[in-house]
């Protein structure tokens, strides 16, 4: 059950203190025992909680340092996702305006077909990266240069951190609020681009990956905030 591990992370209980019964657990989440005690099983097997003999079940000590950790690796995945989206600033500013100026009818069209993708998988609730992805190549491909294409290709699944299926994803890059904001973007090169204004594309590419770059930085920083006071608090400072 994640509203326990929920409770947990946010300090509702504290290490070292003792969970409700299984009963209170029960009437509080409207569950079956059965559910409950699947719940603490998980949680013990994953170290949140110890169950002591005739006692109850307890918070370990240590779990500020497990939360901690956890933002750490979540950290370091911010951290991927800003080293790929340096190297695509690089690359894909170019692109645009060349695909501004280069494109003919068919890669215009791949173009508009991507993001309408982008736009119907994000209606339905369902994982935009291969759609954002494809709008990005479909970019790259009208330069007409397969270089461009190749850079891309290179980072693969690495290019889209906000893909759910990506193991660089973050639960905040998989939000819907953050996915309309991204296709709000990607809407801004598509207008530039059919309306072959080089300098436009070039520039609503840089606000793209730019604005990007900012919310994983800003992420990044709390995260690290987050687990230097988890180490604080493990150490009793």
């Amino acid at each position: 059950m994640g509203a326990i591990r929920k409770q947990l992370q946010a300090g509702e209980i504290l290490p070292g203190h003792k969970l409700p019964t299984e009963g209170q657990l029960t009437e509080t989440f409207g569950v079956s025992r059965t559910v409950i005690r699947e719940a603490l099983a998980k949680l013990a097997a994953d170290g949140l909680v110890e169950p002591r003999q005739g006692a109850g079940v307890f918070v370990t000590e240590h779990i500020s340092t497990m939360f901690g950790a956890l933002a750490a690796d979540m950290g370091a995945k911010d951290s991927v996702a800003l080293n790929v989206l340096e190297v695509r600033l690089a690359i894909e500013i170019e692109s645009a305006g060349l695909a501004a100026i280069r494109r003919n009818a068919a890669q215009e069209a791949a173009i508009q077909e991507a993001f309408f993708e982008f736009e119907r998988l994000l209606l339905g609730s369902q994982p935009t990266g291969p759609a954002d992805l494809a709008f990005h190549r479909a970019i790259a491909s009208a330069t007409n240069n397969p270089f461009y294409v190749e850079m891309l290709d290179v980072l693969g699944r690495r290019a889209i951190p906000c893909d759910v299926t990506s193991p660089w994803s973050t639960e905040l890059a998989q939000s819907d609020s953050y996915q309309r904001g991204l296709q709000r973007e990607h809407l801004v090169i598509l207008n530039a681009i059919t309306a072959g204004d080089a300098e436009a594309a070039r520039e609503a590419m840089r606000a793209h990956l730019g604005a990007s770059q900012q919310r994983y930085r800003a992420r990044l920083q709390a995260r690290q905030a987050y687990y230097a006071s988890s180490v604080k608090a493990a150490a009793g400072e």
